[in-house]
């Protein structure tokens, strides 16, 4: 278990250092092809982050926990395609062209970020309540992720990047906080 705490530990440092790096040069130049491929590629790298906080606290996450972190888990999924398609593709059409998405397209993103944003907050609410995890970045968690899922088809200003910047670091804090509890487990385990 371990290395798959490890593994979601990396992944999640990187997904949030990722977002939190490429909100912070777009204050400055506005979006541009590298910054759409970091935030089109971090909710993936986000997934084994969410696994691995689950794996670590599912003692004491109880059934509430179980079906945030699945909810979660499908969530992100799901608006981490969206996040893909829309940075990395539909930026690069035409306006007319995505403007006039059919009806079933625009419900399909809509969709994912409801499903990511109550995933989201319930999990992050699981994680309050187990305790394990500092509970600043566990509310920015709860919170802000929501946020940017409701925010996205909005052009980009300061807020929604200071939104970004504050997500990105409770993802690599709660990815400290892994990391630490993983730590701590090797270490249990070499003493006995």
């Amino acid at each position: 278990m371990n290395a798959t705490l490890r593994l979601g530990a990396a992944t999640g440092a990187a997904s949030g250092i990722l977002i939190a790096a490429a909100s912070s040069v777009e204050i400055v130049t506005g979006e541009i092809p590298l910054t759409g491929l970091a935030l089109g590629i971090a909710p993936a790298l986000g997934l084994p982050l969410i696994v691995a906080l689950h794996l670590a606290h599912k003692g004491k996450a109880r059934t509430f926990g179980v079906i945030a972190y699945g909810l979660n888990l499908v969530g992100l999924g799901l608006f981490g395609g969206a996040a893909f398609a829309l940075n990395l593709v539909l930026i690069h059409l035409d306006p007319a062209v995505t403007e006039g998405l059919p009806g079933a397209a625009t419900a399909a993103l809509l969709g994912s970020a409801l499903v990511f944003s109550a995933g989201t907050i319930l999990f992050g609410i699981a994680m309050l309540r187990a305790g394990l995890y500092p509970r600043l970045p566990a509310a920015v968690y709860a919170f802000a992720f929501p946020l940017i899922a409701l925010l996205a088809p909005l052009p980009d200003n300061l807020f929604i990047s200071a939104v970004h910047i504050a997500s990105g670091a409770a993802l690599v804090w709660l990815a400290h906080a892994v990391n630490a509890r993983a730590r701590v487990s090797s270490d249990e385990i070499a003493f006995r």
